[in-house]
Order: structure tokens, then sequence, then C-alpha cells
């Protein structure tokens, strides 16, 4: 009777502090082109538990991946990063973003084009939007030119067919040549010097 009553009160801890847990996971989306090459370098980052591919920003409800890369919907590939606060932070993962793209670009990135691949920031309240524009002003500042990427507020967001989902560990070879084919770390790499990629270990 005791192992039972103290094998229920374990179980039911595990429960709060699971849910705990997860109450403490905050949320922020990203566009940033591919959202295969963003998933890939954001589950990188300590702190960040979950990554999503998906889409937002558009009007289409529950929109494919062929009516999203076609144009027209509106929405953008984007992917939605879960972390942990006491680990990492919201300004950490800003910076993270701006270095692991080319925010100059108006029409897309690298050699996707196109609405669907332009880069955004989606903020929850007024205290992000006034992060991520410090943060803007601050790359602008420190490439000496305009940012395209936008700062919007967040709405629904889609997730992708699950084919996309961890794509670079399902296919690596293929996400690989890709990557290196779509020029990305090259032009991140030519935008942002020595300090390309800063905050996110071993990208790619």
């Amino acid at each position: 009777m005791i192992r039972a009553f103290i094998a229920a009160a374990l179980a039911a801890l595990a429960i709060v502090a699971s849910t705990a847990n997860a109450q403490r996971l905050e949320t922020v989306i990203f566009a940033g082109g591919c959202f295969w090459c963003v998933e890939s370098d954001f589950d990188r980052i300590p702190g960040v538990v979950r990554t999503t591919s998906g889409y937002t920003g558009g009007a289409t409800a529950n929109p494919t991946y062929s009516q999203v890369s076609h144009g027209g919907t509106g929405h953008l590939e984007a992917v939605e990063i879960a972390y942990d606060p006491a680990r990492v932070t919201f300004d950490d993962l800003l910076i993270a973003f701006w270095h692991s793209v080319d925010p100059t670009d108006p029409g897309g990135q690298f050699c996707d084009r196109g609405e669907s691949y332009t880069t955004a920031v989606f903020v929850d309240d007024e205290i992000e939007r006034s992060a991520a524009e410090i943060s803007k002003q601050a790359a602008a500042s420190a490439l000496g030119q305009e940012i395209a990427t936008t700062i919007r507020e967040a709405g629904n967001f889609y997730p992708a067919e699950e084919y996309h989902q961890d794509y670079y560990m399902k296919s690596p070879a293929r996400y690989r040549y890709y990557r290196w084919a779509c020029g990305r770390n090259r032009r991140v790499e030519e935008v942002w010097g020595d300090r390309a990629y800063e905050g996110i270990p071993d990208h790619g």
C-alpha cells in the first residue's frame, strides 16, 4: 500500500515537473529563406528545444508547400523555435538569426527567390517588437546597409508537411548538396565576414 502511494506521488510530481518545464518554454518565429536550413542552424543552439518548419504571414488557411512556393498566398517559409529562456534569450536568438541570413536581400534568400523566401521576424508583443527593432538597427549599423528584413506581428503558423520536418537529418546528403549549391554559407560569409553564423555552433 505504501509502495503504491509512493509510486503515485512520484508520478504526480513527474507530471507537475513536466508541466512546469513546458510552461517555461517560449517560442519565436523566424523566416530565413529555406526552412530546412533554418531548422538545421537553430537546432544546434544550446537552449533550443524544438524547431518546426512551416508557413506564416499570409491569409490562406492550411497552405501546402506547392501553394506557398508558387506564390500568391502571402505566406513565408518559416520556422517556429521553442526555447528555454533560462538557457538562451530572445536577444541571443535574434543575433543568431541576423548572422545566419542575408538581411539586405529584399527578393528572397540565396538561390531561392520570391516572396515566400523573404526574411522576417515575427513578434508576439511590444517588448519583443522593441527588441527586434533594436537588433535590426544594430545589424544595419554593423553592415552599413539598409536591412530588408521585416518585423511583423505573429499570426497563425501552419506546420509544413511531415517530410520537410528535420529534412537535414532525414536526407543529409541531399540537404548538404542543396545548401552548398544554393550558396547559403558562401553568401552569409560574404555579408558578415568573421561574424557569419555568430551564436550558432557548427552551423550547417
